[in-house]
């Protein structure tokens, strides 16, 4: 078994995986490691990032230097190859013109999907993260805690390989011994926001990313995710043998042809497909999951992008992991006298509560990190140190004036340039020739920024539906968005951006202005980092969420939910990594209930 098209996949499998990312990657990875024969539907394109990946091109050799383009967001170098911001024939909407109240839809239409271009930051969410409103009374708690996702934790960080420390702080969880891998050496600007931040009170510490920072124990760490299974243990024990360690050769957003980062296309599809058990379809573009008589899942519809043909295809278990909008977008598309409002719908709450990181960032230039002697800071690809949020006790006791925190990240050190024809000099003049020179010198890699990465809380105001009159080009309604941030959030970018004009000020720099106590002129558009969740939130009550502890829709038995659309909350953590873990744990969920006959 490997790629196959519509025509040569088999009739019936005992599982369908929609999309390719860390959720459906690592639910085909747990399900076909275990037996279960596994049909994956791919909407974007074939994507190999061995072949692909410009490892070692410099911007002078791309398009227009490598610069951001409407197509190519990110620049020439960011490894999405398919999608972006917008994709041909594939539109969604907004219901409102306001400011403020547009969501931005980030879609990589390829295998592998975001994975490909994220930041690889892998934080794991906190004990307070998943019962936030017993704590604050505010948003939704889930109804499963950190105990039963700790142990998903570990296994995904001994599977993609994530480097970090553990430093013992408030609801920023250790890991075992044996989960992670040394981090790299803090940067020079990184040390100083460290020895700066320490008189501010905050802490700077290494950031957990999935990266290799040296070569995985392929004859430990198989027996310990698959014990009892011989097969799986030798094809990940292979597997881990040709993933080599990082070299520092260039940004993690290009993708990794060394397969030194995590990536679904690098990490969890191989050994998947070494397995023999999994199918894969790419250009296959779900549009319905069908159900039977008995109010069952059936299948799922798909198009061949290639010919725009329906095809369908049949299995015992349905697992949506598509991302969270367009997880939420097939299930009220999958409309039925059963089920008219949508797939799972019965509480009306299919598609509501999305959420999206708070951001908002802040630079500075720092005449302590000028005139540096040379040197190679490029690091692993991106930052090494970040500061977890450091005020809950003051939080809780209501002396913020907003609910939920955030986590600082920064940017700092002499990467490659960006091919700028110039640097500023002290007045913000222009320079030209040897003059140029002589400031490039000084002043590369004194710039430092600060990027903050809050909390949401969920609200009313945030969530998505069909539009009644806007389809894509095959017919198929498209999602319109709802979209409002409330005064938490407002306040806490505003609070972010005061923070970080006094670290650079407690770093020797001047800010040239100081921060607008109006948190709405600073905050980012909704959906702009990229880390959209909710949409089919888990709770323990079927009237008043989508699915149980488990991801397994209420209405629904066999069809599950393995991405970020279950989110009750959206910390201030990363979500990569806890999808990845819920993605494990759900998987391992149905492959018993499989095995007991109940599905």
């Amino acid at each position: 078994m490997a790629y196959v098209t519509p025509s040569s996949a088999a009739e019936a499998y005992d599982v369908i995986v929609v999309g390719s990312g860390a959720a459906g990657g690592q639910a085909a990875y747990t399900l076909t490691m275990d037996g279960a024969r596994v049909l994956m539907l791919e909407a974007g394109r074939n994507y190999d990032p061995g072949s692909e990946t410009p490892m070692f091109q410099t911007p002078d050799t791309a398009p227009l230097r490598g610069v951001a383009t409407p197509d190519k967001y990110f620049g020439f170098f960011d490894a999405t190859a398919g999608g972006g911001w917008t994709v041909p024939g594939e539109p969604y909407t907004n219901a409102a013109a306001e400011e403020g109240r547009q969501f931005k839809w980030y879609r990589a239409r390829m295998l592998g999907g975001r994975t490909n271009h994220w930041g690889r930051i892998a934080l794991r969410n906190g004990p307070y993260d998943f019962k936030p409103r017993s704590r604050d009374g505010l948003g939704l708690d889930w109804p499963i805690s950190y105990e039963d996702v700790a142990p998903y934790y570990d296994k995904v960080e001994m599977l993609v390989g994530v480097y970090g420390t553990n430093d013992g702080l408030e609801n920023t969880p250790d890991s075992p011994e044996g989960c992670l891998l040394p981090p790299p050496k803090a940067r020079i600007g990184e040390l100083l926001a460290r020895q700066r931040g320490r008189t501010l009170g905050i802490p700077v510490i290494p950031v957990r990313r999935a990266v290799l920072t040296r070569p995985l124990d392929h004859k430990t760490l198989p027996a310990r995710l698959h014990p009892g299974n011989a097969k799986a243990q030798r094809i990940l024990a292979e597997d881990m043998q040709s993933r080599a360690a990082c070299f520092w050769a260039t940004s993690c957003g290009r993708g990794c042809s060394i397969r030194a980062n995590y990536q679904s296309t690098t990490v969890h599809l191989p050994p998947a497909l070494a397995s023999g058990n999994l199918d894969l379809v790419v250009n296959g573009m779900a549009r319905e999951v069908t159900v039977g008589p008995s109010g069952n899942a059936t299948g799922v519809t798909y198009i061949d992008k290639a010919t725009g043909r329906e095809h369908h295809a049949k299995a015992r278990v349905v697992v949506l992991a598509a991302s969270a909008c367009e997880t939420v977008r097939l299930m009220l598309n999958s409309r039925s006298s059963q089920f008219p409002n949508g797939l799972g719908n019965s509480s009306g709450l299919l598609g509501k509560y999305i959420m999206d990181t708070v951001g908002a960032s802040w630079g500075g230039q720092i005449p302590l990190l000028e005139n540096l002697p040379a040197h190679n800071e490029d690091g692993a690809g991106g930052l090494h140190v970040y500061a977890p949020w450091w005020l809950y006790k003051e939080q809780r006791a209501g002396k913020l004036g907003f609910a939920r925190g955030y986590h600082v990240e920064f940017g700092t050190g002499k990467g490659m340039p960006g091919g700028a024809p110039y640097l500023p000099d002290a007045d913000g003049r222009t320079s030209f020739g040897p003059r140029m020179k002589e400031e490039a010198r000084r002043y590369y890699g004194s710039q430092v920024t600060f990027t903050g990465r809050g909390e949401m809380i969920p609200n009313a105001d945030s969530f998505c539906d069909l539009d009644p009159a806007v389809v894509d080009k095959w017919g198929v309604p498209v999602l319109r968005f709802h979209w409002k941030w409330s005064e938490h959030e407002i306040r806490q970018v505003a609070h972010m951006q005061r923070t970080f004009a006094d670290w650079i000020e407690a770093m020797g720099g001047t800010n040239a202005r100081r921060p607008d106590p109006d948190g709405t002129k600073a905050i980012l558009n909704g959906g702009f980092v990229i880390h959209e969740v909710g949409g089919a939130v888990m709770g323990s009550d079927a009237a008043r969420s989508v699915t149980n502890s488990w991801a397994q829709t209420w209405d629904v038995k066999n069809v599950f939910i393995a991405d970020g659309a279950v989110f009750a909350s959206n910390a201030d953590k990363n979500p990569t990594l806890t999808i990845m873990a819920l993605a494990w744990r759900t998987a391992d969920r149905i492959l018993d209930e499989m095995r007991r006959g109940n599905l």
